[in-house]
């Protein structure tokens, strides 16, 4: 028998959408202040920090990295001892804004090293020995609603995997955002469900993703944004985004023939794959790297076009970093720190956190943990959305001074 989790994916996965979750309803100490966004961007395989955020003036760089570390006279120089690699010139105006905030030395204690159970930790916001069953933002979600009148808690684009939002968060995955823009009807037969309550009730959650699809879907979108877009798939992760962001203001009741307001979602994850760079990393990194940061640009010229840029939070993720010295295949094995972006309009930009210790490696060779990744969360929680962090992480950790008053 078809249980109600195979009947969802093959409902709805062709139609580009994978699920959406319960709405819980639970009272909340503190109003959240959800008309603030959280845009997370996910590079997913294990971001090599060292070639991304690069501490050019250390002797040891270069050693630790003898044919796939970059040159000195190629590096970004955003001070005297660090920079960004070349391919993430289009985050400069970010930065001479002081719009961008970079995070270094970010992991947890104990970090473990399998794409699996480490990302499992960063999605939960658990310790390395803990196992939690719900992602942070589906926590937080319960513990502070999103309002009702919001299309929907969050959206995930390009992926069917709900990461923070799973188990818990009233969400929606974008498995294929291209057919989602074209497509506009799921299963309403009723009468399949007759004599058959399983299949009802699939079938009421089925109408509840139209529902909120219906307050997603960017009708008139496309014509409103004049922003170009980058080609490729990350790319059009972002258009998608930011059409959501655009239409989800002022959403299409098509069954009313009109539009009415909307108030749009919470948060947006994105998902950037490739970072899992074992072997020829230099070509396959600066390719990633050059997507996200022009993906990023793009964003940012979006949400000042929408007037949303001082109201959204732009933040990125990755299961870890990449060992501090090369492999013998030009390439980087699984680490522990890697520096983490902050970026938005209400960014207090800057350097954070702890610079690479490559004279403190550890037996393995990797680097020292700077900065618990909870710490990022908390600071999320507490400054942008005004939401009690401890319920949610289960303990205070210390903030991040990264966003303005």
């Amino acid at each position: 028998m078809m249980n109600r989790r195979h009947f969802l994916r093959a409902g709805t996965a062709s139609l580009g959408i994978a699920a959406i979750g319960p709405a819980l309803a639970t009272a909340a100490a503190r109003t959240p202040d959800y008309a603030r966004l959280l845009i997370l961007v996910e590079l997913k395989g294990g971001n090599d920090g060292l070639n991304t955020v690069i501490p050019y003036a250390a002797p040891r760089y270069a050693r630790l990295r003898p044919t796939i570390g970059i040159a000195r006279d190629r590096v970004i120089a955003l001070d005297g001892q660090t920079g960004l690699h070349p391919a993430m010139q289009a985050l400069m105006p970010l930065w001479q804004q002081r719009e961008l905030a970079i995070v270094q030395g970010v992991s947890y204690p104990s970090p473990n090293l399998s794409h699996f159970r480490s990302i499992e930790i960063w999605n939960t916001a658990s310790a390395s020995n803990q196992y939690l069953d719900s992602g942070w933002l589906a926590r937080s979600f319960q513990k502070n609603p999103v309002p009702p009148s919001f299309a929907s808690d969050a959206v995930v684009i390009g992926s069917a995997e709900m990461g923070p939002l799973a188990n818990g968060a009233h969400a929606i995955a974008l498995v294929n955002p291209q057919q989602f823009l074209r497509d506009s009807n799921l299963i309403h037969s009723v009468d399949m469900a007759r004599g058959n309550p399983e299949l009802a009730h699939v079938l009421e959650v089925e109408h509840e993703i139209q529902r909120a699809a219906d307050r997603l879907r960017p009708a008139n979108a496309q014509a409103m944004l004049r922003t170009p877009f980058p080609p490729g798939n990350f790319g059009n992760l972002v258009k998608t985004a930011m059409q959501i962001v655009a239409d989800t203001q002022t959403y299409s009741n098509r069954r009313a023939n009109q539009r009415v307001p909307g108030q749009g979602v919470a948060a947006i994850r994105l998902t950037l794959n490739g970072f899992d760079t074992h072997h020829d990393q230099p070509g396959r990194h600066q390719n990633l790297l050059e997507q996200f940061s022009q993906g990023m640009a793009a964003m940012r010229s979006a949400l000042t076009e929408m007037n949303r840029w001082d109201s959204t939070l732009i933040m990125t993720y990755s299961e870890f970093g990449r060992r501090a010295g090369e492999n013998d295949s030009r390439g980087t094995d699984h680490g522990t720190v890697a520096p983490h972006l902050i970026a938005g309009g209400a960014v207090r930009g800057g350097l954070y956190g702890v610079p690479p210790a490559l004279d403190w490696l550890d037996g393995n060779g990797n680097l020292p943990v700077g900065v618990d990744f909870r710490s990022v969360y908390a600071t999320v929680l507490e400054h942008w959305w005004g939401i009690d962090s401890r319920p949610v992480l289960g303990q205070r950790f210390p903030l991040l001074p990264v966003l303005r008053a």
